[in-house]
């Protein structure tokens, strides 16, 4: 990467491709709350329901934007992943007829395993952390020449994930504020440069996971604790992407972190209130707002981004 590619991540960018990967992808709902719908007595949230996405998450709009964006050679792709950006991945090279490895951690949960498979990608466990999954992942692209589809820090990545602000900002044109779980940060970072400050985007963290939080502390990407926690397999990579940072520290407002047990409340109240089955980072946004560790004020017009469903309503922890 060089210090130019972050200006390749522009709102003109984010839009070609949106116009490259809609063929490809759904326009997923906004669903209006009412106020104390969610147990968020004063105001009334907006939930992008981006977990009806292809594949089950966001991701597939990164996933198709490097399938069809790059060069694409005979041994396929091959993608590192807790779980969601590799069924995208498979996801996008089985619509598209391409080859794909997809290569998972250990604590990868069954449900985004088993989705993966479905597709017809080859999968293999890399070891126990994201880490580990990643080094066999570019061990195998040397021996083998694969395209490889970083889950954030890649340019094409970053631009089709930026459409998820691009369609919402035409869904909820007048939104102040949006709550997005950040992992590596190619999601948060995409839409940020959508947004460019005219909508606060702050992000949301597990707290046993504060890769953004620690990067903005210490002006550059440094390794975090990673591994632990209910949202180990989405939201846990070693360090914020070197591309994504600087985008982030320019366009997102804030970074917020949030507790396991509030993560698992979130969880349950999207399930009790609206029906809908939520994995654990995508249940962080909205755990913020039950915690308190984002407050809005009064009249604030906040979205939250259910990024993910790659879970069972039976995991939910007691």
């Amino acid at each position: 990467m060089t210090e130019a590619e972050p200006t390749r991540i522009t709102r003109e960018a984010i839009a070609a491709t949106y116009a490259r990967i809609r063929p490809h992808i759904r326009q997923t709902p906004v669903l209006e709350m009412s106020a104390g719908d969610l147990g968020l007595q004063s105001f009334a949230p907006f939930l992008k329901l981006e977990f009806t996405q292809h594949a089950g998450s966001f991701k597939a709009r990164g996933a198709f934007a490097n399938l069809l964006m790059r060069e694409v050679p005979a041994a396929g792709v091959a993608a590192a992943s807790g779980g969601n950006h590799g069924a995208a991945v498979a996801y996008a090279a089985m619509r598209l007829g391409r080859k794909g490895r997809i290569f998972v951690p250990e604590i990868s949960s069954p449900a985004k395993i088993a989705r993966i498979r479905s597709y017809g990608a080859e999968l293999a466990i890399g070891g126990p952390t994201y880490a580990e999954a990643l080094a066999a992942c570019e061990a195998h692209i040397a021996a083998t020449g694969a395209l490889s589809v970083h889950a954030f820090d890649q340019v094409e990545t970053m631009l089709g994930q930026g459409s998820v602000g691009l369609e919402l900002e035409g869904q909820v044109p007048e939104l102040d504020t949006l709550l997005v779980a950040v992992g590596g940060g190619g999601l948060i970072g995409g839409i940020a440069a959508w947004y460019q400050g005219r909508t606060k985007v702050v992000g949301v963290e597990p707290r046993l996971a504060p890769t953004l939080s620690m990067a903005l502390s210490a002006g550059r990407p440094v390794d975090a604790p990673a591994g632990g926690g209910l949202a180990a397999d989405s939201l846990a990579p070693r360090r914020i992407g070197a591309l994504v940072f600087p985008v982030v520290k320019r366009y997102v407002a804030a970074a917020v972190l949030v507790e396991d047990d509030a993560i698992a409340r979130a969880q349950r109240t999207l399930w009790e209130m609206a029906r809908i089955v939520a994995e654990p980072g995508a249940a962080a946004p909205l755990a913020a707002l039950l915690d308190k560790a984002y407050v809005p004020v009064r009249g604030e017009r906040v979205g939250i981004l259910v990024s993910g469903a790659n879970t069972t309503a039976v995991s939910f922890p007691a």
